[in-house]
């Protein structure tokens, strides 16, 4: 067995594909597009490499087949952003083998200790605003749009190789329907209405997607500028993962709030898309964009991914007033379900809004560190 640093285009496609290897046809695990995973990995299509650098590896057995792989990386903004001299692991698949793990995990530190960094925390698919965590919990459910799926076997892998896990992340599984939750969500809209009056709830229009996008990433890199693992979004990025996302949004589930014309909060669901992905294999090219038309019109399911609102506007009830709007527009577009993802297993606050809107825990992520 031995592990080198991935150099070629051919080692660089066996990088890619080795998830096929690993997960059956029969696991929940849903391929991701070649594309996008390409895209994340490439330096000239992923702007996050400006302020980011790392190392490819893969694995072998004595056949010179592959049978794992892990990147190495260092987001200079994460450790200056969170003061937190820490490298990551990232996009680590293995066959059930402690050796290779090992072996692996051991390629990742030593690269980070050349580079003068003794920690490591993962897996980061590349950073904190990306797919994160070894599942831990919630094995038998496909994963949601942008969530990721690893074996249990990777908890104690992971542990084996002297990991330990420092974060835990909880995806929330609600059911979309017109219930009780709209009664108690108007009375808290009137009240909040009174405290506000210049407080106004938008839905995204494709024509001013542009402007959306600076009121987005305004929102999202303050109000979340407290928490775990936080690093802002350069200009670059937010313009570049929105690009990529535009053509999976539902206008109706973009949500802004704003007071006095000022953009405070944002509550952004995105179709789950896995539905979709589960039958195109990873390809899209030449008979994957026929499947991706007809399988989008049966998307049943949200994600919710982001909701936030300015830390000065807080327990103003305007939390309230976009899961009302969110949940009306869900009830009118069809959705079935939505997951609430993720949230940090010490954010009592956004927990009990949770589940005071009907959403239970379904699934638990891992973050692992030296």
């Amino acid at each position: 067995m031995k592990v080198i640093k991935v150099s070629t285009k051919r080692q660089f496609k066996e990088f890619i594909r080795l998830p096929w290897k690993i997960y059956s046809k029969n696991s929940p695990w849903v391929p991701p597009l070649i594309s996008t995973t390409t895209s994340i990995l490439s330096e000239v299509k992923n702007p996050f490499w400006i302020h980011a650098k790392k190392q490819l590896f893969l694995a072998y057995n004595d056949n010179n087949d592959v049978i794992g792989r892990v990147v190495a990386i260092i987001d200079h903004n994460y450790i200056k952003f969170q003061n937190d001299n820490c490298g990551f692991f990232g996009f680590f698949e293995c066959f059930d083998e402690d050796k290779v793990a090992k072996a692996l995990f051991s390629s990742v530190k030593n690269w980070l200790k050349e580079q003068n960094i003794h920690k490591m925390m993962g897996p980061m698919n590349p950073s904190t605003n990306d797919e994160c965590g070894f599942l831990l919990e919630g094995f038998d459910i496909p994963p949601s749009f942008m969530m990721s799926y690893t074996p249990q076997y990777y908890l104690r892998l992971a542990e084996e190789c002297g990991l330990r896990k420092i974060k835990e992340l909880y995806a929330y599984d609600m059911d979309v329907a017109e219930d009780s939750r709209i009664y108690r969500l108007e009375k808290a809209v009137t009240i909040a209405k009174r405290k506000l009056p210049t407080l106004e709830i938008k839905t995204m229009q494709k024509e001013s997607f542009e402007r959306y996008l600076e009121d987005i990433i305004s929102i999202y890199n303050h109000a979340w500028e407290k928490n775990w693992g936080f690093v802002p979004w350069s200009n670059e990025e937010f313009a570049e993962i929105s690009s990529k996302l535009k053509i999976f949004m539902d206008p109706e589930m973009i949500i802004i709030a704003t007071v006095a014309n000022s953009p405070v909060g944002m509550l952004i669901s995105l179709p789950d898309y896995n539905q979709v992905f589960k039958k195109l294999d990873g390809k899209l090219l030449p008979f994957g964009i026929l499947k991706f038309l007809y399988y989008r019109k049966k998307i049943d399911g949200l994600r919710l991914m982001i909701m936030g609102v300015l830390k000065e506007y807080r327990h103003k009830g305007i939390e309230a007033i976009m899961y009302e709007r969110g949940l009306k527009n869900a009830v009118k577009n069809g959705y079935k379900r939505c997951e609430l993802s993720w949230v940090l297993d010490d954010n009592v606050m956004t927990q009990r809004t949770v589940e005071m809107m009907n959403g239970r825990i379904y699934k638990k992520y891992a973050i692992y560190s030296n």
